[in-house]
């Protein structure tokens, strides 16, 4: 999504979120402009809201005085804190006033199934299959996390099943590496669908091209 903030993930990391807020955090901020015309408001102001929402639907509340902090040292990293003036407060007004809009456009809908958790299981089956040397030598753990966490700058999160991104990006972190997963050639179904019986390879394939898709428009972005 071109109209998103590049930032977003980063912010959230130097807010010392954990990823599953910040993963809503972006589930939110992309489920708004699913609903509302991208030029009708400021997308850094709808991802601070995003922010501080996702830390309440998530249990980690963050304070908007922080959140108007790290942000703007994110976007002016010589600049001071801001003072507690009239622009703070009309910054800090205006983060509460938009929080309470995207509730509204998203009906109160804030909380998302995460591939997180799905991933974590499928990577500990997959580690278990193969020997220890074909694990240790290819950072495929390292690589899965990435892709998941690189899914949420679009909307992958809401356009398909939590269990399926899951598989997807586990599956081209093993492509990515040339590992194969044991005596796939003589099981009676492909590895990936042990852990989804819904899940087909053309969605894997669409998936795949979706995240590729987002990488893309990230080396577009000025």
């Amino acid at each position: 999504m071109k109209h998103s903030p590049a930032c977003f993930l980063s912010v959230g990391v130097k807010l010392g979120m954990r990823s599953i807020p910040i993963a809503t955090a972006c589930a939110i901020y992309h489920k708004f402009f699913c609903e509302i015309d991208l030029d009708a408001y400021d997308p850094y102001l709808v991802a601070m809201s995003s922010l501080y929402l996702a830390g309440k639907v998530e249990e980690q509340r963050l304070r908007t005085r922080d959140i108007i902090n790290v942000s703007n040292r994110y976007f002016h990293p010589d600049s001071e804190p801001l003072e507690l003036d009239s622009r703070f407060w009309e910054l800090r007004d205006s983060i509460v006033q938009c929080e309470l809009l995207v509730l509204r456009v998203l009906r109160f809908q804030v909380s998302f199934q995460h591939p997180h958790k799905y991933l974590l299981h499928y990577l500990l089956s997959v580690k278990n299959w193969l020997n220890r040397y074909s694990w240790q030598r290819s950072p495929v753990s390292i690589t899965a996390w990435a892709l998941l966490r690189d899914s949420y700058h679009g909307g992958l999160c809401l356009r398909f099943q939590a269990q399926h991104i899951a598989v997807a990006v586990l599956h081209l972190a093993l492509q990515a590496y040339g590992v194969e997963v044991p005596a796939e050639a003589e099981a009676e179904k492909p590895w990936w669908q042990v852990f989804s019986e819904d899940l087909t390879k053309p969605i894997i394939d669409n998936i795949v091209s979706d995240l590729i898709q987002i990488y893309t428009m990230d080396t577009e972005i000025p």
